[in-house]
């Protein structure tokens, strides 16, 4: 009986043992298998860093790495958001309550944890050596940004390799947004996407009490849809804050803007008296608190019309300049249209076209010619071109093989 006790007592211990050893041998097992599992994923980021060959290129990397907005992402980054057009044939207070009534969709108007970064990040973003500071709005969704976006974008960093893009928008300044630049930022280029915050921007300008007396109900939104208007203000107003140059998302940069300082480019010229006829906004070089752009800001406030095409656009412009005198002091430069105009928006279309025999064939390369010599780049006029193919041989289908950087599906 004792010796029957002693053996189940042992088998016991035995069984204990092995269960023991057994669970032993599994934990080391995992617990091995994960740490070797956190072992890669820490010494990814190192790994990938040495593949970088330039420090400039790794340092832009880390630093715009570490500043993509993921919060707001579901809320902003929507590529199937309809655009916000009011209603035609409608009265001015059918069109206010209209505004009213649809505000919140506006998200460009709503304070955010990114909006009120904004001035924080244009100054550290501008801070680190920039050849030129470069401004460009973009409020359409960000599935919007596309080739064409994108080749104004690489032909001015290669025009201007050190210079640094602020593009100012709330669809952009997303996750999506920043994987649409990546493939810039990850050559070293200095480009990012900034929600703007407007009441700070319009802060101390005229367009403080604009955007008061819309929010307010007070102004008349207009027809034409309130984001190209809010543009052609932005554009300005961060000039104003900044200095800098405000840019198209519609160019192709031919060369360096060196050497200019306070200049506007004409798009259109009276042949006989050499005088310029229209101004345009869709390239802007100015000085910081530059005067004549508060008076820009303050013909936009005080004689907004958003039912005229182009009124608080060109034409703003072109109003003020013309009834400034020199005593006034403009210091400013209006460059020929061939600086950026150099094809009128109504033939543009002939600039996408193949040549058809060996006359135009050699007016392309005349064409080609003249761009090196007298333009600073060529404004595509996207809304009259924007479903245009590039056809081969063409004179855009030659300047973009010219000037693009990724060349990707042009």
């Amino acid at each position: 009986m004792f010796d029957h006790k002693i053996l189940i007592r042992r088998a016991k211990v035995c069984i204990m043992f092995f269960f023991i050893t057994f669970s032993a041998i599994i934990f080391f097992l995992f617990e091995n298998r994960t740490i070797h599992h956190r072992s890669l994923n820490s010494k990814a980021p190192e790994k990938f860093q040495l593949q970088l060959q330039k420090p400039g290129i790794q340092k832009v990397i880390q630093s715009n790495v570490s500043h993509i907005p993921v919060e707001e992402e579901e809320e902003v980054d929507r590529g199937n958001q309809k655009p916000l057009v009011p209603p035609l044939n409608v009265t001015e207070k059918e069109r206010i309550a209209w505004f009213q009534k649809r505000f919140h969709e506006f998200k460009i108007f709503k304070s955010t944890n990114l909006s009120g970064k904004f001035h924080a990040r244009v100054l550290r973003f501008f801070s680190d050596g920039c050849e030129a500071q470069f401004f460009m709005t973009w409020i359409s969704p960000v599935t919007l940004f596309r080739n064409r976006e994108l080749l104004t974008l690489e032909s001015l960093f290669k025009a201007h390799p050190q210079g640094c893009l602020v593009i100012l928008s709330r669809t952009l300044d997303s996750k999506n947004g920043y994987h649409i630049l990546k493939p810039l930022i990850d050559r070293g280029f200095k480009v990012e996407a900034f929600t703007p915050d407007l009441p700070f921007l319009f802060q101390s300008t005229p367009a403080e009490s604009w955007l008061h007396d819309l929010i307010q109900g007070k102004k008349d939104p207009g027809e034409i849809p309130l984001p190209q208007n809010l543009s052609n203000l932005i554009r300005l107003v961060a000039l104003y804050k900044y200095g800098g140059i405000y840019l198209d998302t519609d160019f192709i940069i031919l060369k360096p803007f060196k050497g200019l300082r306070n200049c506007i480019g004409a798009q259109s010229w009276d042949s006989v008296s050499k005088h310029w006829t229209i101004l345009n906004n869709a390239v802007l070089v100015f000085d910081k608190n530059h005067p004549l752009l508060l008076r820009f800001i303050q013909e936009f406030a005080l004689n907004f019309n958003g039912n005229k095409w182009g009124y608080n656009g060109p034409y703003l412009l072109t109003r003020v300049v013309k009834t400034m005198k020199e005593e006034d002091g403009l210091n400013l430069t209006v460059l020929p249209p061939m600086a950026f105009y150099p094809v009128d928006w109504t033939r543009i279309g002939v600039w996408f076209e193949k040549p058809k025999n060996r006359d135009e064939s050699r007016s392309v390369e005349a064409t080609l010619i003249q761009l090196r010599g007298q333009s600073y780049g060529v404004h595509l006029w996207n809304k009259l071109s924007g479903k245009l193919a590039v056809q081969q041989g063409s004179v855009i289908a030659k300047l973009i093989s010219q000037h693009c950087l990724l060349c990707n599906n042009m």
